[in-house]
């Protein structure tokens, strides 16, 4: 590489987030309310129990995990996995036993002890055996601990993960923000309403539809953090009154990942001093197929809908031109797992020749009986923010192409995801967020048999044992080269077309300080506890 292009891939790496800001020593100020800008009313404050941002977010800063991913480093992985309510971890000789010493000295918000016990409580819950008998009224991440055997809590301050088989990416499970440890002396139906965690903020209250309100634990166990004395989540579902209290100053923070490109250029034309990135998000926008439904629960007609995909026009329409075409795993640079494009290319449905592609897709649909005199006529559902109707109407668009004549339905937040696990759409379309970057999860908790969060009931046994494969190998580029092979089956098979990886912006006004937006999920980077108020 020459010294010229090194300066321009250094400065690539700097423009998307890749290179972390240097930690600039400063004074860094308590006290103060970060007012939020959020976009959306979650159902419940439960993270175990939420697959949306809408719920995880306000409420990381309220749990502590046994790790997590270093919030100053903006490419979360296995190399940056920090301690949190675990201060040390090792695996046994043959890879099965993960075993954590615990912190000691943790309290939990109402004054109860921290002890192992309440890690072992947290992962029967995620395992669906429950505490006391009371279980997670929905689990949409249980798959992700199917290799789980057991959690043994050797003593209060130790406590052992034991594995049916070896599994070097577990860890990065347990790192994740959809990872926090739930007290075992708390039913899960009031951690719905009430959560009580270990924390750096304390939950106040959640008025639905209206704000979400923490404050500043005065006992956490790092005991010059947090800076803020809380944080409101003030809910406003309208993108662009959003951005206009953004830029009238009345909120400190937009909504986290959430401003699409051209409101992040309005406000950067509105409001020249406020600091606003464009990210990788590790959000995905897809179509979910019924393969349940008639017609659609024909193969052919599902590659027919894959065929008529023009993903260029979707990313040229809502991002001016800065998605990335990809398949299940985020692409690269942010990405760490995803397929370059030249290798993209190359997957079924994925030709960039639109015309060639809709002109077999036409074929199918007059096998089955369907063209300009017999328009197949259905329902696309979506949930009612802006970010997913938005390709929504795209791709009731594009599938006019192939003769299909669809009406948008949207449905509210609290209705969508049931909804959807019920399989009670024929198509949809859908933006899936990956809890962190890594196969495993992606894999399981997307697209394997009986998960609450295959949203279209693909179920393939071969695929899962090379899902099985893959997780199990320790060789990294070996292990990328399987997960290659099953993106192509994946894209062979129809398993949620992925349209594009979308790239989404946060403001923030220039004396919020600390705050790193993370590149490759949106979902490790909001606990807030690193960010103060210089006002």
């Amino acid at each position: 590489m020459t010294r010229r292009h090194a300066v321009l891939l250094a400065g690539a790496l700097v423009l998307l987030g890749l290179v972390a800001t240097p930690r600039v020593a400063a004074a860094q100020k308590p006290g103060g309310v970060m007012k939020v800008y959020f976009f959306d009313s979650p159902a419940t404050m439960s993270i175990h129990e939420e697959s949306t941002i809408a719920g995880q977010g306000p409420m990381m800063g309220v749990f502590n995990n046994l790790v997590m991913y270093d919030p100053h480093v903006p490419q979360s992985g296995l190399a940056s996995i920090v301690p949190d309510l675990a201060t040390t971890w090792s695996w046994d000789e043959p890879r099965t036993a993960l075993s954590f010493k615990l912190r000691a000295g943790v309290r939990w918000h109402d004054g109860k002890p921290f002890t192992a016990r309440d890690v072992k409580c947290t992962f029967d819950l995620l395992q669906g055996t429950g505490i006391n008998g009371e279980t997670l009224r929905v689990n949409p991440r249980k798959t992700w601990y199917g290799n789980l055997a057991e959690v043994t809590a050797k003593a209060d301050d130790e406590v052992v993960f034991r594995l049916k088989r070896p599994q070097p990416a577990f860890i990065a499970l347990i790192a994740s923000g959809f990872t926090p440890i739930y007290p075992c002396h708390v039913t899960p139906a009031e951690m719905r309403r009430r959560p009580i965690g270990t924390g750096p903020f304390r939950f106040v209250e959640f008025k639905p539809n209206e704000i979400i309100r923490v404050a500043r634990n005065k006992d956490y166990w790092k005991k010059d953090r947090p800076y803020l004395d809380g944080i409101e989540w003030k809910i406003m579902k309208n993108s662009s009154t959003g951005m206009l209290s953004f830029i009238a100053g009345t909120v400190d923070m937009s909504s986290p990942y959430f401003f699409q490109v051209p409101v992040l250029n309005d406000i950067r034309a509105q409001a020249p001093k406020a600091v606003c990135k464009l990210m990788a998000s590790n959000v995905q926008r897809n179509v979910l197929i019924n393969r349940e439904a008639l017609p659609f629960n024909r193969p052919e007609l599902r590659r027919a809908v894959a065929l008529t995909i023009d993903r260029k026009a979707f990313i040229d329409t809502l991002t001016q031109g800065v998605g990335t075409i990809g398949g299940a795993l985020l692409a690269p640079p942010e990405g760490v797992w995803g397929m370059p494009p030249e290798v993209v290319e190359r997957l079924p449905g994925y030709d960039p020749d639109v015309a060639k592609n809709r002109t077999e897709a036409k074929k199918i649909m007059a096998a089955a009986g369907y063209g300009p005199d017999n328009r197949l006529k259905l329902k696309v559902t979506t949930r009612n923010l802006s970010v997913y109707r938005d390709p929504a109407v795209i791709l009731i668009d594009q599938l006019k192409q192939i003769h299909i004549d669809a009406e948008l339905e949207p449905v509210d937040t609290t209705q969508w995801f049931p909804k959807v696990r019920r399989h009670d759409y024929t198509l949809g379309a859908n933006l899936t967020g990956n809890g962190i970057d890594d196969p495993d999860q992606s894999f399981y908790e997307g697209y394997t048999c009986g998960s609450e969060n295959n949203y279209d009931g693909y179920c393939n046994p071969e695929i899962e044992k090379a899902i099985d494969a893959q997780s199990m190998e320790a060789d990294q580029e070996k292990r990328k080269r399987m997960v290659w092979d099953i993106e192509r089956r994946l894209a062979e098979d129809v398993a949620r077309p992925v349209l594009y990886h979308n790239r989404s912006g946060t403001c923030w006004q220039p004396y919020v300080k600390g705050y790193t937006p993370m590149i490759n999920s949106i979902y490790n980077g909001m606990r807030m506890e690193e960010v103060w108020l210089d006002r």
